[in-house]
């Protein structure tokens, strides 16, 4: 029987190999349940990148000669494989990142989920004809892989978003470097691992870990790599795609969101309640589309806040490995310290506290209780920046032309929800709201078929959908006429 707080070395992935820490530097991995160190990565050398980087190169080669039913096999036996080992990617997970172990084997099935289409969707590549005034020119348009990728991923979602970013990639036909969170390297590496057994031919996946500001530097400079994608703070993203614009590299970014959730008041409290905190509270609330501004009508307002509250207290919190769990901890203490900082401006600022606010009164780990602050003021920082973790801020609204206005008003556009019985107030509130994914009456914006990204300062491109496929090739342009004799 598997320990279940086993937890094995992480290794690098360059040119098909397995590289332990030897004499290299390593960073520490600690549990956030607990506080405990569970073990040491190896930081990428120099040489290791550019072993990355040549094989990479090699690797792109290889795997776009490769026919769109060869690469979709192999995908495809990847997926089989994360489904076999979808319970113990999923105890991995949570031990580096802390979500129920139920939320992360879900995770893992999703990811399974993700190469599966992308496998299909790559047998569905089509170019096009264009008629010609020519009788003697045919043209063509074609999709080809743009070539090398480098991809940087977070550590909420770590087995889902590098998944996102494999699969869309290798399905085009390019090959990849992947950094991920250092903070949760085993749930990718697991991925690497079933490719691998899959047959992916050795060098067009590598994955790398280390310092993140010299690894995305120099991966980004080098003249290999021929698209970036990252995941994670609007900051970074605007440092990275800075660097990738020197350099004229074409990036897919998604990058921070303040998700805005709109309830009239013709709902059904109870039934919205229901579905708000269940997304609003999964993996604590480090979810970059979690809802987090409501804006409640003002004709009920007091009565969701009190029900909301109950929803909060109601969550035990504890390790993501106990079943009796239903909200684990912060993935690390910088986010206590976050969120200490923001509740408390807050409550400092006129908001009142309805729920939580402290610290989860258990030893070791990054614990927060679930927090419902209302009538929080705009000058609050919570109310203009992403808390990213388990807390809501309410306001009271009365027009549907006010509440677009302030759901507007942050330079984020990521996701958005909005919940009414109103056909008309549905259909005015998704053309008037200004995100990338817009969830009217339905809280769940996550699927592989669907494109998953934002707009204004919360990114552009996507990771879902034929999007994210287009976003890994160019388009080709060929004009084909006939010589005469």
């Amino acid at each position: 029987m598997v320990d279940r707080h086993a937890y094995p070395a992480p290794r690098l992935f360059i040119d098909g190999e397995w590289i332990d820490a030897g004499d290299r530097d390593t960073l520490p991995i600690a549990n956030p349940a607990t506080g405990e160190a569970i073990g040491r990565l190896p930081v990428a050398t120099r040489a290791d990148l550019d072993r990355a980087l040549d094989a990479a190169r090699r690797g792109f080669v290889v795997w776009r000669a490769k026919t769109a039913l060869e690469r979709a096999a192999i995908l495809h036996r990847a997926a089989g494989l994360l489904r076999e080992r979808a319970d113990e990617i999923g105890r991995l997970s949570t031990i580096e990142q802390g979500k129920l172990v139920g939320e992360s084997i879900a995770e893992a099935q999703a990811s399974a989920d993700i190469f599966d289409w992308f496998a299909e969707d790559a047998r569905r590549d089509y170019g096009r004809i264009v008629p010609s005034k020519q009788p003697a020119v045919r043209h063509l348009v074609v999709h080809e892989p743009i070539g090398p990728a480098a991809l940087f991923t977070p550590w909420n979602f770590p087995v889902t978003i590098p998944a996102r970013k494999l699969a869309a990639a290798l399905a085009a036909g390019c090959s990849v470097v992947i950094k991920p969170a250092e903070e949760t390297p085993m749930s990718c590496l697991e991925l690497a691992r079933a490719l691998d057994d899959a047959g992916l031919p050795k060098g067009v996946l590598n994955v790398v870990f280390g310092l993140p500001a010299e690894i995305s530097d120099y991966l980004i400079r080098s003249p290999v790599i021929r698209k970036v994608s990252f995941t994670g703070s609007t900051g970074v993203g605007k440092l990275l795609a800075g660097i990738a614009a020197e350099v004229m590299k074409p990036t897919t970014m998604e990058l921070g969101g303040h998700a805005p959730v709109i309830v009239f008041d013709d709902v059904d409290i109870d039934m919205v309640v229901r579905m708000t905190a269940a997304s609003k509270f999964r993996n604590a609330g480090q979810i970059c589309i979690a809802p987090t501004r409501f804006y409640l009508h003002d004709r009920i307002h007091d009565a969701f806040v009190a029900r909301f509250a109950e929803a909060a207290r109601a969550l035990t919190l504890g390790n993501g490995l106990d079943p009796g769990t239903r909200m684990g901890p912060l993935a690390n203490p910088r986010r206590v310290v976050a969120m200490e900082a923001m509740i408390g401006d807050a409550i400092a600022g006129g908001a009142a506290l309805r729920a939580g606010g402290a610290k989860g009164d258990l030893p070791g780990g990054n614990f927060w209780e679930a927090t419902v602050l209302s009538d929080v003021p705009d000058s609050a920082r919570i109310m203009n920046e992403e808390p990213f973790g388990p807390v809501i801020a309410t306001q009271r609204f009365e027009t549907i032309e006010d509440v677009a206005e302030r759901a507007n008003r942050l330079p984020y556009g990521l996701a958005a929800y909005a919940f009414t019985r109103s056909a008309a107030q549905a259909h005015r509130i998704g053309e008037m709201i200004e995100a990338g994914m817009v969830g009217v009456n339905f809280p769940v914006l996550t699927g592989p078929e669907t494109p998953f990204g934002g707009v204004k300062e919360s990114g552009h491109g996507s990771d879902g959908g034929i999007e994210a496929l287009r976003g890994y090739q160019v388009t080709k342009y060929i004009a084909q006429g006939y010589l005469p004799g």
